[in-house]
């Protein structure tokens, strides 16, 4: 279920907000509608950067607060996002090297809340995270934050893939968690970084991982072979933030 509050409903509506400029996350479109008003939305939807969807009228239903969504519905962000390139201006600014997390696939806004949380703490200088296949900055993500939001910016791409390969002209060096990779304190983890976090179960994708220059083990001894993304999140943060603190 969506925050109430982040949803609206209707052709009018959607449209409106899209052209007023709030932040929509995505917007959800009954499959097969292909009518004038549908289509100038799902032109917008694009423009503004917003992921469409095409679902049923049950599941479109079962979003709807309302019961009178016609056919469209759209899914506002909490807060909005940022461009990266403010991120890092903001890391050259406090002459610091960038300290960012890249999050593949977290569709839990739990977790994706709570991983910004500890962004913030770690010191981090921003959030990246995918359009598609990713929760958004919804309420439940805004409160789960516990106000960080408010102080850390998070930035939206297309392809976090291409992403990782930009920022590596920045002179930023990307590691991301796995259970095959290195033990993490056998690792560099100084200078500028780029942290990588993977999907709830199925951790991170294979161009992304192709992409990283390491990927980190966090020692596990217990029956079970994994942690909780937010959990994998924080405690490889803070091995970065012991490495950064004492220069390596």
């Amino acid at each position: 279920m969506q925050d109430q509050e982040n949803i609206i409903e209707g052709r009018n509506a959607v449209l409106e907000a899209l052209g007023a400029g709030r932040p929509v996350d995505r917007v959800y479109v009954l499959d097969g509608c292909q009518d004038g008003p549908v289509l100038t939305i799902k032109r917008e939807a694009k423009k503004a950067g917003a992921m469409i969807k095409y679902e049923t009228k049950q599941r479109l239903d079962q979003l709807s607060q309302t019961g009178h969504h016609q056919g469209v519905i759209a899914v506002c962000a909490a807060y909005a996002y940022t461009d990266l390139e403010e991120i890092l201006k903001s890391a050259r600014e406090k002459g610091e090297a960038p300290f960012l997390f890249l999050l593949d696939g977290i569709e839990d806004p739990h977790n994706l809340g709570a991983i910004i949380r500890t962004a913030h703490q770690a010191g981090a200088h921003g959030v990246v995270i995918p359009k598609d296949r990713a929760a958004g900055l919804t309420g439940v993500v805004a409160r789960t934050s516990a106000g960080a939001l408010n102080y850390l910016p998070v930035a939206r791409v297309t392809n976090l893939a291409r992403t990782i390969q930009e920022l590596k002209q920045e002179g930023i060096w990307f590691v991301c968690a796995d259970m095959d990779g290195t033990v993490m304190y056998d690792l560099t983890l100084t200078g500028g970084i780029g942290l990588v976090i993977g999907g709830e179960g199925s951790g991170v994708s294979r161009l992304v991982r192709e992409k990283c220059d390491m990927a980190a083990r966090i020692p596990m001894f217990g029956q079970i072979d994994s942690l909780n993304a937010s959990v994998a999140a924080g405690v490889l943060a803070y091995e970065i933030v012991r490495q950064r603190l004492r220069g390596g």
